[in-house]
């Protein structure tokens, strides 16, 4: 009866694995495929005014991209004409 039961639980978690890795756009339709053609314009405004906005946004500088530079001790300057 015990190996029953186990066989029977077994079955249900593979069931419930196996329909977690179905491909379920193939089943709605897509994921856009209830969208309308003012939906979709809308949707490129958006992106659009992103990328501008992006545009504008200032690069960080990059000469302070060592994030240690205020705790590392800064290394004694080497003699170039040492003999």
């Amino acid at each position: 009866m015990r190996k029953t039961i186990y066989a029977i639980v077994i079955a249900i978690l593979t069931m419930d694995a196996a329909f977690a890795q179905a491909d379920l756009k193939d089943i709605q339709g897509g994921e856009n495929s209830m969208r309308d053609a003012q939906e979709k314009k809308n949707d490129r405004a958006i992106d659009r005014d992103y990328q501008s906005t992006m545009k504008r946004v200032p690069d960080k500088e990059k000469k302070n991209s060592d994030p240690w530079s205020d705790v590392r001790q800064t290394p004694p300057a080497a003699a170039k004409n040492k003999p």
